[in-house]
C-alpha cells in the first residue's frame, strides 16, 4: 500500500487531465487554423500568429511533441487512475477492469471530446495563444521529436510519402475558388459575393456570350448621301461607329466621331473626309474567352471590336463595357431605344424583348434555356420555328412557355414568357 493521501492523488490527475486537453486542444486549432487569417495577422506584427506559422511549416516536428506528450501524459492518467484503484479498493480484477473503463470514459470525455469540440469552434482565436507554449516546449524536447521522427521518416521514406508543411497554400481549382466564394455568405457581402462569382464565370464565357448582335449594331454605309449620314451622326449615342460599304457585314473602318467635330462644325463633312478619319478596324474571333479578350482591351488600350465567325462573317460588337457588365451587372444608365430589365410579374408572366440575350433571360429569371446555339432569344425562337412567327403564336422551348407578342423588320420583337 501507497502512503499518499487522496488529495495528493487527486490533484495530480486533475494536473494531467489538464495536460491531456491542452495536447489535444492543440492538435486541433492547429490544424484547424484558417491559415490565410494567420498570415494576415503576421503581417501586422501578431507574433502568435508568426509562431504558429512557424511551427506549421515542419508538420512532423509540430505533431510531434503534441503526440509524444499527450500519449506520455495518457499514459501517466491511466497509472495514476490504476493506483488509485489499487490503493483504495484492492487488486481484484472487476478493480482493474473498472479502472480500465473510468480510465477511458474520463480521457475521453475531459481531455479528447470536450477540448476538441472547443479547439474547431474557435480556432483561429486559440492557435496564436497556443503557439507561445508549443514553441517553447518544441525547443526543449527536441532531440526526442527528432529521434522520433527519424523513424517516422522512415516509414513515410518506405510508404513514398513527402510530408508538407501545413501551412502551405493550398493549390486550389477555380471551381473549388468557386466554391469557396459562394459559401462565404457570412464574410462577403452578397453583391461583392455575385462580382466575385461572376469573374470566375468569365472564364467560361466567349465574346459572342456578351456582343451586341450584328442587327443591332449602329453603322453607317459610306455609300449613303452626305445628308443622311450628318444626320445620323447626329442622333448616335456612341462616340465610335463602324463603317461599311453597301454592305452591313463589309467593315471597312471605324469612325470615331470627336475627330469630325471640327468638320462637322465647319460645314465640310464629305465622304472623302470620312474615309480619311476611318481607323484600322479590330475583329475578334466568336470562341474567344471574355476574361482574355478583357485583358488584351487593357493591354492594348482598346474599347471595343468586331466579333467575327471562323468565316471571317460579322456576328456583333463587343467593348469593354459589355465585359464589365457581365462581372458587376447592367450600369444604372442606359441610352434611349436600349433593351429594358425585365422581372416576373404578380401573374408569373415576363414581357421579353427579343433582343435581350438568352444568358441574361436565364440569370434574371431563373430559367434554362438552352445556350449551345443562338445568342437572342429572337434566334433561338427562328431556329425553333425554322420561320417567321405571326403575333399569337404560342410555343414551348426547354420546358419554358412563351407567346410572340409583337414581330417587327422580320424579327421577334417581344414575347411573353410563363413562369414554370
Amino acid at each position: 500500500m501507497l502512503d499518499i493521501p487522496l488529495s495528493a492523488l487527486s490533484i495530480a490527475l486533475i494536473i494531467l487531465l489538464v495536460l491531456s486537453a491542452f495536447f489535444s486542444m492543440s492538435e486541433t486549432s492547429m490544424m484547424a487554423a484558417n491559415r490565410y487569417r494567420l498570415r494576415h495577422k503576421a503581417s501586422q506584427g501578431h507574433r502568435g500568429a508568426r509562431m504558429a506559422l512557424s511551427l506549421l511549416e515542419s508538420a512532423d516536428k509540430l505533431l510531434g511533441v503534441i503526440l509524444l506528450g499527450n500519449n506520455l501524459v495518457n499514459a501517466g492518467i491511466a497509472t495514476l487512475i490504476s493506483v488509485i484503484a489499487i490503493e483504495f479498493v484492492g487488486e481484484g480484477e472487476w478493480a482493474l477492469g473498472a479502472a480500465t473503463l473510468f480510465t477511458t470514459f474520463i480521457i475521453l470525455v475531459c481531455s479528447e471530446i470536450t477540448p476538441k469540440v472547443i479547439a474547431a469552434n474557435y480556432a483561429d482565436r486559440l492557435t496564436p495563444v497556443l503557439a507561445f507554449l508549443l514553441w517553447p516546449l518544441l525547443r526543449a524536447v527536441y532531440p526526442v521529436v527528432w529521434f522520433v521522427n527519424l523513424f517516422s521518416r522512415g516509414l513515410l521514406v518506405l510508404m513514398r510519402i513527402k510530408p508538407k508543411g501545413l501551412a502551405d497554400a493550398p493549390h486550389l481549382t477555380a471551381d473549388e475558388l468557386r466554391s469557396v466564394v459562394l459559401e462565404s455568405g457570412k464574410f462577403i457581402p452578397a453583391e461583392h459575393r455575385a462580382i466575385l462569382v461572376k469573374l470566375f464565370d468569365l472564364e467560361h464565357v466567349t465574346v459572342e456570350d456578351i456582343m451586341t448582335p450584328r442587327g443591332e449594331i449602329e453603322s453607317i454605309d459610306l455609300t449613303a448621301p452626305i445628308d443622311e449620314i450628318a444626320d445620323k451622326l447626329a442622333t448616335s449615342f456612341h462616340t465610335r461607329l463602324p463603317v461599311y460599304e453597301q454592305e452591313p457585314g463589309n467593315i471597312i473602318g471605324i469612325l470615331h466621331l470627336r475627330r469630325l467635330l471640327a468638320g462637322a462644325l465647319g460645314g465640310t463633312l464629305s465622304h472623302a473626309l470620312l474615309r480619311q478619319e476611318l481607323t484600322q478596324p479590330y475583329f475578334i474571333p466568336a470562341e474567344t474567352l471574355a476574361y482574355a479578350q478583357l485583358r488584351f482591351f487593357r493591354e492594348n488600350r482598346q474599347r471595343f471590336g468586331l466579333v467575327v465567325d471562323e468565316y471571317g462573317e460579322l456576328l456583333g460588337l463587343v467593348t469593354i463595357e459589355d465585359i464589365i457588365e457581365e462581372m458587376v451587372g447592367k450600369f444604372t444608365t442606359s441610352m434611349p431605344g436600349s433593351v429594358a430589365a425585365f422581372s416576373w410579374n404578380d401573374s408569373g408572366v415576363a414581357m421579353v424583348d427579343g433582343a435581350n440575350s438568352l444568358r441574361e433571360i436565364n440569370r434574371l429569371l431563373g430559367l434554362c434555356l438552352p445556350l449551345d446555339g443562338p445568342k437572342t432569344l429572337n434566334g433561338l425562337i427562328l431556329e425553333h420555328l425554322r420561320d417567321i412567327p405571326e403575333i399569337g403564336v404560342g410555343l414551348r422551348i426547354g420546358g419554358v412557355a412563351m407567346e410572340i407578342v409583337q414581330t417587327e423588320d422580320r424579327r421577334v420583337k417581344i414575347v411573353k414568357i410563363y413562369r414554370p
